[in-house]
């Protein structure tokens, strides 16, 4: 018990603080959620991604073991997710949401700096190569579910791997690759930037959240939450041994896998109309649960 209080204390708490501080200050301070969000999806993780990735050095072999893996968990995950909804009668609709929250876990804003507090600076680097993966992976399921039936699975898969932080990861992967540098004023520059992606986006999920009002709790709300904070890491801890990863790499991989619902399935839900009550409430519940899921997984590994 004194080790569970321990991890909850001085890995979860600093990362819940900075939550609360945008949960509670953004509606007495009037921010504006929407260009903070822009902010950091079109300029900080961007640049945190470039900062991280190109002076990385991955191995060609553990990269595609390391995505292997984290897909398969994630589309583990939502199978399951897609058999229980439908086992519970679930609408087509609403298993379509249950799909949604399935396929985005707050790996940015959560799993970023949970991970570094765990295991250090060392494993931002896995850290942020899943969270790519897992964001463009989640993209395409996820827009693909919200949309069914409305032929859009191409324009899903298109913004996926146009958005800002895949391109930045590319370039960076490139450099990486070829084994150039960039000028120093550019580091500098990227490096400040970067090192705001983290308290940013924390921020700005707590403000999200207050955002979201009352939750409207329901079977389907209790149902997806569960499977999105347990279905994870059971699988990501069942699976780790089968690609022989090293023990940053599947610590990091397990944690990303351990995620709550991430705000951005609610924008998809918004976007396309499913559900988003329904999807909004699943992301609020999660987030609050997985202060002790979270502490669990990081005592097991």
């Amino acid at each position: 018990m004194r080790e569970l209080f321990s991890i909850f204390l001085n890995i979860l708490t600093p990362v819940f603080a900075l939550v609360a501080v945008g949960y509670l200050l953004a509606p007495r301070l009037n921010l504006d959620v929407r260009t903070l969000s822009r902010f950091a999806y079109y300029i900080l993780t961007p640049a945190f991604l470039f900062n991280v990735l190109s002076s990385a050095q991955i191995p060609a072999g553990l990269a595609v073991r390391m995505a292997i893996f984290i897909i398969t968990v994630s589309a583990g995950g939502i199978l399951i997710a897609w058999l229980a909804a439908r086992l519970m009668g679930a609408t087509p609709e609403m298993t379509a949401a249950h799909v949604l929250i399935a396929a985005f876990g707050n790996v940015g804003n959560f799993g970023l700096p949970i991970i570094q507090f765990k295991f250090g600076e060392a494993a931002l680097a896995p850290a942020s190569f899943y969270f790519l993966v897992l964001s463009i992976f989640g993209f395409v399921v996820g827009v693909t579910a919200a949309t069914w039936g409305k032929g859009s699975p191409a324009r899903a898969m298109r913004i996926a791997f146009t958005t800002p932080s895949v391109i930045a990861a590319a370039i960076a992967v490139l450099i990486s690759g070829a084994g150039l540098s960039t000028p120093l004023f550019v580091q500098r520059g990227i490096g400040l930037l970067a090192g705001a992606m983290i308290p940013t986006m924390l921020v700005v999920l707590g403000a999200q959240l207050a955002g979201m009002g009352l939750p409207r709790l329901s079977r389907h709300v209790w149902l997806a939450s569960l499977l999105r904070l347990v279905t994870g890491p059971l699988l990501a801890i069942v699976l780790a041994g089968l690609f022989s990863l090293p023990d940053l790499e599947r610590g990091a991989g397990i944690l990303q896998a351990s995620m709550p619902a991430a705000v951005l399935a609610v924008l998809i839900a918004m976007e396309h109309k499913l559900l988003p009550d329904f999807v909004t409430t699943a992301v609020l519940v999660s987030t609050l649960a997985s202060a002790a899921t979270l502490t669990v997984v990081l005592a097991l590994i």
